[in-house]
């Protein structure tokens, strides 16, 4: 069973597992893998034909734990204790909520201050005691009186009593005053130790140009020296440019080392290509630079050592990568097209910005001036999973930037790939 120590406004945590808000899901993902010895079932809940309507939702069914994800940022956002029978919570070192410990309101107001009357849910029939930062509910059937629980007036209650016989059915934990209006704060800073986050990431194009040239990478990076010196402005924002032919040297230099190293043994693509040599031409293999909490993977040729490609990840739900990068938010700017029924008479200056919200028939719609090429169609696999549960994935080609597109017209990831 789980002992966690209950921060309003923060999380929860017990000095090795930490659930604290705004850490991403990845990050999240992997805390409660590295606790499976105490942590045994996990789901994960969303919204399959519609991503971004639906929280994403990370259920510890077995410890009665809802941890609720922004479903645009993917950063924690609220976290749900929906059974309070099967986890033991501590409020500065008190036990409030244990199976031998009813979380009484009478023991709540004990633990947490008596500076709230609490608020009656009519309609609902609950009492809601709120102070910043966390939400406690306790049924007012709970009391299991037959007589009125609150006097003539409905501000206070009838019998002293009834504080002891109300018990707490659900807690939640979120950033502000108002759990309705809750967002997922910022990324905490011991999250960004060690590594970046972007901000957004832009194509950018060379003037006269259709080809996306170069990334503008717009960075959010801490330094440990920054943390010693100042930690009140411990984060640090930054934007780089990498450009198409930049060395290795030149990319580390602008985004730091790379998380991951890959060298790539095979290239599945090769049978597109309009090369008549569909065979290898060079022993020498080409390699990624994997920046994981950036979304973003750069391709370098093998015997050049010069970018060749870019890969923004989208981290929806119900691809095959889920997880395996952070949600890289990009936009790309695209001049509308004049064929486009959603063009006016100026559309030759207009522009859109295809973003990691954008949805595939709406870039049809604005971009295309005909209908798109038939797709490549993608079916991943592995040596150890020769199956991919997810279905088949689509790759449209626009100038020099491939879109994979999901079953549910989201976009999975953009390949830009250099003109040259």
């Amino acid at each position: 069973m789980l002992e966690l120590e209950v921060i309003p406004e923060r999380g929860l945590t017990n000095g090795r597992l930490e659930l604290i808000l705004g850490m991403p899901l990845g990050d999240c993902i992997e805390v409660l893998k590295s606790s499976y010895s105490t942590v045994k079932d996990v789901q994960l809940t969303y919204n399959e034909e519609q991503p971004l309507d639906k929280e994403i939702v990370l259920d510890l069914t077995n410890d009665g734990v809802k941890l609720i994800f922004d479903q645009k940022f993917q950063r924690l956002k609220i976290i749900e204790i929906y059974d309070t029978k099967r986890i033991t919570l501590k409020y500065c070192n008190n036990v409030f909520s244990a199976p031998g410990t009813v979380p009484t309101l009478e023991l709540i107001r004990q633990c947490f201050g008596p500076t709230r009357a609490g608020d009656r849910n009519v309609r609902q029939q609950l009492f809601l005691l709120l102070f910043r930062g966390i939400l406690f509910v306790f049924p007012l059937w709970s009391a299991g009186s037959s007589s009125p629980i609150f006097d003539a007036d409905g501000l206070e209650f009838s019998e002293p009593s009834v504080e002891g016989s109300l018990v707490l059915s659900k807690l939640s934990i979120f950033s502000g005053s108002n759990p309705l209006e809750a967002v997922s704060p910022p990324i905490p800073i011991e999250y960004c130790q060690g590594h970046c986050f972007a901000k957004c990431i832009e194509g950018v194009r060379n003037e006269g140009s259709n080809a996306v040239t170069s990334l503008r990478v717009k960075i959010l990076e801490t330094s440990e020296d920054l943390l010693q010196s100042a930690p009140d402005s411990s984060i640090k924002q930054l934007e780089r440019t990498i450009s198409f032919r930049d060395s290795p040297q030149d990319v580390m230099s602008s985004l730091g080392a790379p998380d991951k190293i890959f060298y790539k043994d095979e290239d599945k693509m090769r049978i597109h290509s309009q090369s008549q040599n569909k065979l290898p031409t060079s022993k020498t293999s080409d390699y990624f630079f994997n920046y994981f909490t950036l979304g973003l993977d750069i391709l370098f040729d093998g015997t050049s050592h010069q970018v060749k490609k870019f890969i923004l990840h989208t981290n929806y739900p119900g691809h095959y990568d889920f997880n395996v990068y952070h949600r890289c938010h990009f936009s790309i700017s695209f001049p509308i097209s004049s064929y486009s029924h959603n063009a006016s008479n100026d559309s030759l200056s207009q522009t859109i910005s295809v973003t990691t919200f954008t949805k595939w028939s709406e870039v049809v719609d604005y971009v295309f001036q005909d209908k798109p090429e038939k797709p490549v169609v993608l079916s991943r696999s592995s040596s150890t999973n020769n199956t991919n549960p997810f279905g088949y994935t689509f790759c449209y080609n626009h100038h020099n930037i491939i879109f994979e597109v999901m079953k549910n017209s989201h976009i999975a990831s953009v390949i830009i790939y250099s003109p040259q």
